[in-house]
């Protein structure tokens, strides 16, 4: 064989080489781009598993303290629709308010089942679940403090003080509804219960409160603060659960086992193990009914 014929074997041999060699690289590429787009629908139907974050928020999520056992409205709720799906649940780490959408951003876990109230701030940067129920929210004052009732607009005063969390929900109310009055300020990590101790020890003439968390409070602590508004709450929130936003058919998925767990009465039954007192939550309306009511 002449030189030169083999010069154009060996460089035919180099461009086939070549070519093929791109063609792997071009589908390990095309491979990383699928498994990067992979919606958290298609990871956990091929897994078989829904990975959670929880964050522990009585009586939404309750921790066993000596087991480790997870329960409450929410966990309740999710392991039912879990079951109903034929998917297995991970309890991935325990989250807290400052933590849990990075998380979900971050694709830690796939989902938050601690019941979750819906906002504004939040809804810029997470998705949400339909609601599993409602949670009004009330104005405590010090037990024998009737400034106020049926007169919110006077809680509108620079010598009036709100007590309220950084950045919380109680916060949010407060600039809205009474930009006027002062605030006595906790860190972000406080417990909801020093609010009302704050109110109840003269630091503060009022905040707002859940009853879930108010009842709690009063129960332990006789005479010390009030609901003065007991058929008036100032705000109602919704209690869902959290996952990475733009994931729509996790969301379709969730909503409809929901829907299902909501109108056959299940989650009626669920949210009666843990409710102490009538009206401390709201049930979601079924189909055919005009409100939940008070």
């Amino acid at each position: 064989m002449s030189l030169n014929k083999m010069r154009h074997l060996n460089l035919l041999l180099i461009m086939l080489l070549t070519v093929s060699f791109l063609g792997a690289c071009s589908n390990a590429a095309i491979g990383i781009a699928n498994n990067a787009r992979q919606s958290t629908y298609d990871r956990i139907m091929q897994s078989g598993k829904i990975r959670c974050g929880y964050l522990i928020w009585p009586p939404g999520c309750i921790k066993d303290p000596n087991t480790g056992k997870l329960s409450g409205i929410g966990i309740d709720a999710f392991e039912l629709v879990a079951k109903k799906l034929g998917l297995s649940v991970e309890w991935v780490e325990e989250v807290s308010m400052g933590t849990m959408s990075e998380g979900l951003i971050t694709g830690r876990y796939d989902l938050v089942p601690s019941p979750i109230w819906t906002n504004a701030n939040r809804a810029k940067v997470i998705g949400f679940s339909r609601p599993l129920y409602y949670s009004p929210l009330y104005v405590y004052a010090r037990r024998g403090d009737r400034r106020f009732k049926n007169h919110w607009e006077l809680i509108d005063s620079s010598k009036v003080k709100i007590a309220i969390v950084d950045g919380g929900t109680v916060e949010v109310v407060a600039q809205d509804d009474f930009p006027h009055a002062q605030k006595l300020s906790m860190p972000q990590l406080s417990d909801n219960a020093q609010l009302l101790l704050n109110v109840g020890t003269g630091k503060a003439d009022v905040t707002f409160a859940e009853p879930l968390v108010a009842d709690r409070y009063m129960q332990n602590n006789p005479g010390m603060v009030e609901n003065i508004n007991t058929d008036k709450p100032i705000r109602i929130f919704a209690n869902s659960w959290m996952f990475k936003r733009g994931e729509f058919e996790f969301k379709a998925m969730l909503d409809t086992v929901l829907d299902e767990v909501i109108n056959s009465g299940a989650m009626d039954k669920i949210i009666a193990k843990y409710e102490k007192a009538p009206h401390q939550v709201l049930r979601v309306a079924l189909p055919y009914q005009s409100t939940s009511g008070l």
